[in-house]
């Protein structure tokens, strides 16, 4: 298809990606991944991983281009993509795992409270949840180019920014999610990884 959306990032970041979650998800049977962008993810990360069902989602403009990468690749771990956004009504299905790329520094830091907070309602026992992207540390950036990546984001939108690890994992104490590891990746990203603590 000529007409699916293309990101370079999510061509580069693929592979760093996959090489952690082949190992945080060996076990994992049900992927929810919140906001998915162009599909691209979607379709590298099922097709290497053809033990997981891999449910994209995003908010609905970007659903037709998701669609088209799920159609062209024609998975059978990949059901259509559920039109989602983190402020609105949540899936009524269970997963045991949570994955989500670049997405806290786009939202706005109230959409990031309501992510964590909504996902016991969504996640099995067992779960665990894996976010990929930049974050700070103590407040502050890992690098000038993050730094400057924040002004930019700001520019577009005074809601985004990149966020504190520390105030992320609160929320994730929160919803009920302790961190278990935290990986530096390419790029000045991380990749950083909570199970879901059982009652």
């Amino acid at each position: 298809m000529t007409d699916k959306p293309y990101s370079p990032a999510s061509e580069r970041n693929r592979e760093p990606i996959l090489a952690v979650l082949r190992r945080w998800f060996t076990d994992r049977q049900r992927v929810l991944e919140i906001g998915s962008g162009t599909g691209q993810h979607a379709v590298h990360f099922a097709t290497a991983m053809p033990h997981l069902v891999w449910q994209s989602s995003d908010r609905a403009e970007n659903l037709p281009g998701i669609r088209n990468w799920l159609d062209e690749a024609a998975l059978p771990n990949t059901p259509s993509p559920l039109e989602f956004d983190v402020t609105g009504d949540w899936p009524s299905d269970r997963y045991d795992a949570i994955f989500s790329a670049n997405t806290l520094h786009i939202m706005s830091w109230p959409e990031v409270e309501q992510l964590f907070a909504k996902l016991p309602a969504v996640t099995t026992a067992d779960a665990c949840l894996a976010i990929y992207g930049p974050f700070n540390i103590e407040g502050q950036f890992t690098s000038d180019s993050n730094a400057s990546f924040d002004r930019d984001l700001k520019m577009r939108g005074v809601h985004m920014g990149i966020r504190d690890v520390a105030a992320v994992d609160a929320l994730a104490a929160a919803a009920g999610f302790n961190l278990v590891e935290d990986i530096a990746m390419p790029a000045n990203n991380r990749l950083r990884y909570w199970k879901r603590r059982r009652a």
